[in-house]
């Protein structure tokens, strides 16, 4: 398919708030969903994030994390997805949650931006949170431990 008919049919979704689009062509099929973020979520532009947050280059292997992780006690959230994990809604906001805060199920802990859309994600676990495993402006992986909860 043309990438300019292609652009076009991404600006026309974008423009009449229908949420899919699928079309089939000559053979080809090309599917446009739109993610609609929550009303309570503001999304930010993330040249302002990129700016604010640098993540932090560490020595320390992926693999060394989750063997932390298997000695800490508590309950180990996990990314429900791939992204930058950001601590805070914007980059002048305090963070949700910091290590000791109480949290119940359904808190938001943390932001998980992944296509320029930030995700929030909630505790699926009530405790106190022992360890935050990640830095600020890190790239997470799918199941990728992120904080304790005990």
């Amino acid at each position: 398919m043309d990438l300019r008919k292609l652009k076009k049919l991404i600006d026309l979704v974008e423009e009449s708030g229908i949420s899919e689009l699928e079309l089939t062509e000559d053979g080809e099929k090309v599917r446009i969903s739109r993610n609609f973020m929550p009303n309570n979520l503001q999304q930010q532009p993330m040249q302002q994030y990129v700016q604010q947050y640098q993540p932090q280059q560490t020595a320390a292997a992926p693999q060394a994390a989750v063997a932390e992780v298997v000695v800490e006690e508590g309950h180990a959230v996990k990314s429900p997805m791939v992204g930058t994990f950001y601590r805070s809604p914007s980059p002048d906001a305090k963070s949700f949650v910091e290590v000791g805060d109480t949290v119940a199920v359904g808190d938001t802990i943390c932001i998980i931006e992944a296509m320029k859309l930030l995700n929030e994600i909630e505790a699926d676990k009530a405790g106190v949170v022992k360890k935050i495993l990640v830095d600020n402006g890190q790239a997470v992986e799918y199941g990728e431990p992120l904080f304790i909860i005990a």
